[in-house]
């Protein structure tokens, strides 16, 4: 989807949400760092990541937290301890504050998700 796009549905989150808009810019800004090139499309209420023809990762921004979603989390080794979810093939990371970023090694598990979309594919 066009990247105005995803802009109204970050000024959208915006104005429901302002802790849950800053943590989806600097989510949104660390995958533009790491994965290039990286593709980006509003669908079911959030914005999906893809690096190469697999999606790998979504971003969701509710009430009280900000959610990645990692489509094949269950097959992704979880070293930390981090992941949550049960069910048959996805996990995600809750994010409620910036710090959670680090604290919940994001980036690590994000490159996970990568490589494992890549070998889906």
């Amino acid at each position: 989807m066009a990247a105005r796009s995803i802009e109204h549905w970050l000024n959208d989150i915006r104005l429901l949400n302002e802790d849950g808009h800053s943590i989806a810019l600097a989510v949104r800004a660390l995958m533009k760092r790491e994965f290039k090139p990286l593709a980006e499309e509003i669908k079911y209420g959030g914005i999906l990541f893809a690096s190469g023809s697999q999606h790998f990762c979504g971003l969701f921004v509710y009430k009280a937290h900000v959610s990645v979603e990692f489509g094949q989390g269950a097959a992704m080794p979880d070293e930390h301890g981090l992941l949550e979810g049960s069910g048959k093939l996805r996990r995600h990371l809750k994010l409620q504050r910036l710090a959670d970023i680090e604290a919940k090694q994001l980036a690590h598990y994000l490159k996970l998700a990568h490589h494992q979309a890549a070998q889906a594919s």
